[in-house]
């Protein structure tokens, strides 16, 4: 697959959960199942969730075989701590109008659900012709709104993770792959 240079563990990590190599099958393979349910749609837009969801979104766009268009939301909804507040805030909206256009919301992860339940209810609003939602990682043991992935990377254990565009006082967001981070 790749050749990707891999940087050595810092001492606040314990260890890789997943790959770079890992990641690159999976999203390669989420891009197909993508496209074929998309063949014969038009006005496809991609939201990638900033900033944590930009690596795999760019990754997943770039392996598209349908025709898309891109966009970035930001929210936030943990504050300035690492539990999710339940508090989602909006940060930054899309640029494009995405009624009656099919809508697929990019996370980087599904933790509480908070943030995804609030993005859905949100478009949902803006008369998308469908929406629907993809994830790289989802912890359900965290899993606190009812919201469901129509596509789905990786399920991980309850631990804090970074690298693949999650970060941890946006140190480590820029890693290969995803690693376990000690406790904070």
């Amino acid at each position: 697959m790749s050749s990707i240079t891999i940087p050595p563990l810092s001492e606040d990590l314990v260890r890789v959960l997943i790959d770079a190599d890992t990641i690159e099958r999976k999203v390669y393979e989420l891009s197909r199942k993508i496209s074929e349910d998309y063949r014969d749609k038009k006005d496809l837009v991609i939201v990638g969730v900033l900033k944590g969801a930009f690596i795999f979104t760019s990754d997943l766009c770039r392996q598209l075989l349908t025709p898309h268009t891109v966009d970035f939301i930001a929210l936030s909804s943990y504050g300035s701590s690492t539990d999710s507040t339940g508090n989602v805030r909006l940060i930054m909206d899309v640029r494009e109008d995405l009624a009656d256009k099919h809508v697929l919301i990019v996370e980087d992860i599904l933790d509480s659900g908070f943030t995804l339940e609030y993005l859905k209810r949100n478009f949902s609003a803006r008369k998308p012709a469908s929406l629907k939602t993809a994830a790289l990682l989802s912890k359900p043991d965290r899993l606190s709104a009812d919201v469901q992935l129509d596509y789905l990377g990786f399920e991980i254990p309850d631990v804090w993770v970074v690298g693949y565009g999650l970060d941890y006082a946006e140190r480590h967001r820029t890693l290969p792959y995803i690693a376990e981070m000690h406790p904070v």
